[in-house]
């Protein structure tokens, strides 16, 4: 795809835009390609040329000294796209990745009613309206226990049983990267000691702690006993309120783990299926069946942890309206206190597609559908949407949301999505994210993305 932006200063704005009617194009700024998108400001007026394969539209607007250029430019592409791809976008123009925290910003300067005027403006849907209003209203809640020494702590381990088809985290498949991980968990404990010991010098206060991956039920019950250890040892948990240990596939939880976690105080995991379809399964290469999952969840909830949350996605390959129906019916049998619903992110040139295949809008339409029944079904069902975000490139440019029944919120997801205070992270991919409290500026500082280089170059790590 080539994007031509002349006479103005706002390319981000436009790329960002394309993108999301074009996620698997690759963006060039010369040359020749079966996608062309031009901009043009010249004196007081506006102009759009977009070319996709043997459609061509063009469409001007007029424009004043004291009009938002970025934001009229931006609409006027918009417009055109839609006129041309004949699908309109859920969230308009909108492209950042935290919709909920763009309305409490918006309410906070103009009120509710002119709130909603704005978003309708910028073409949001009135129903993604009212869930970002659902959305900052319950994370608004959960914010407020945030105080000025509050902090997180994540606890990355990036390893899996196998590594699944859709998959963009740093994630290593243990048949590859079971050499690394023994030397990576004696690492990540003297981290997790150096991280403490930052905390307690600042006096910082623990709030919650998240582990994530990859899968860190993918180590064997003595690793994650010495790394839950470590962060027991180092760091103060007397005012810690949630303790989250991703459980997520269910082909890495057996007894022995189960007991460890809840040993150390664990107080939410998180067991995901992504689909209750067994061929779906197969498709994306996760290497487990429902029955595993079913068996995982069951015996978690006999153990008695109390608070579980389970992952789905809508739009993976070979999943049909009708069997994601049938997962979302089915997981809201099963009760687990929170679910979250994912949107599948696309990668980028994945493929070369026909003309045809360009203007199918049947995936994308289908996505849509899987969302709204989860959010219709969940809402019905006693399950709140509290939680919100959005990735790039992803099918239809939709939401992922989390639901959960009253008090069962996962504080981790709002503090970090929301970036309510300083996240100490460690490990391998990790970022830790420094708050200013009073200006509220957030330095990082990044760990090295793959677990080799963390082990190679930890000496640089702790310095």
């Amino acid at each position: 795809m080539i994007v031509r932006n002349i006479g103005h200063d706002c390319a981000y704005h436009i790329e960002k835009i394309a993108v999301m009617f074009f996620p698997l194009e690759k963006l060039r700024t010369d040359g020749d390609d079966n996608v062309v998108i031009t901009t043009l400001k010249q004196n007081n007026i506006l102009s759009v040329r977009v070319k996709a394969y043997s459609k061509c539209i063009e469409r001007n607007c007029d424009v004043s000294e004291n009009d938002d250029i970025a934001n009229k430019l931006s609409l006027l592409l918009y417009d055109t796209l839609t006129e041309l791809t004949g699908y309109s976008m859920p969230w308009g123009i909108l492209y950042g990745v935290r919709p909920a925290r763009l309305m409490h910003s918006t309410v906070d300067k103009y009120g509710i009613d002119e709130a909603r005027q704005k978003f309708l403006h910028d073409r949001v849907n009135i129903d993604k309206i009212n869930l970002a209003l659902s959305v900052m209203q319950k994370e608004n809640e959960i914010i407020a226990l945030s105080k000025r020494n509050s902090f997180s702590l994540y606890v990355s381990i990036p390893f899996c049983p196998s590594r699944c088809s859709y998959c963009s985290f740093v994630s290593h498949s243990i048949a590859k990267a079971k050499d690394l991980i023994e030397p990576y968990v004696q690492l990540l404990c003297k981290e997790i000691e150096i991280a403490g010991k930052t905390a307690k010098d600042l006096s910082l206060n623990l709030e919650s702690i998240y582990f994530g991956g990859g899968t860190p039920t993918t180590l064997n019950e003595n690793q994650l006993e010495r790394i839950l250890k470590a962060v027991e040892d180092n760091f103060d948990l007397s005012n810690l309120r949630e303790y989250t240990v991703e459980a997520g596939r269910p082909d890495t939880v057996n007894r022995a783990k189960l007991d460890t976690l809840l040993c150390h105080n664990v107080s939410r995991i998180s067991i995901n299926p992504q689909t209750f379809s067994d061929e779906v399964l197969r498709n994306i290469g996760r290497k487990h069946t429902v029955k595993q999952t079913e068996n995982a969840y069951n015996l978690a909830r006999q153990m008695g942890f109390n608070n579980i949350n389970m992952d789905f996605i809508a739009g993976l390959s070979g999943d049909t309206y009708t069997s994601f129906k049938n997962s979302i019916d089915k997981v809201v049998d099963f009760a687990p206190q929170s679910i979250t619903v994912h949107n599948l992110s696309l990668k980028s040139g994945a493929y070369l597609c026909t003309e045809n295949e360009f203007f199918d809008l049947s995936s994308r339409n289908l996505t849509s559908d899987m969302i709204d029944y989860s959010f219709k079904t969940l809402t019905k069902n006693g399950y709140n949407p509290y939680y919100m975000y959005r990735q790039s490139k992803s099918l239809g440019n939709l939401e992922n949301v989390g639901y959960s029944k009253p008090g069962f919120e996962c504080l981790y997801n709002v503090f970090m999505m929301d970036e309510t205070h300083t996240v100490i992270a460690v490990g391998a991919g990790a970022v830790t994210k420094l708050k200013n409290y009073d200006t509220s500026h957030i330095s990082r500082i990044y760990n090295y993305k793959y677990p080799y280089e963390y082990i190679n170059n930890f000496d640089e790590v702790i310095n």
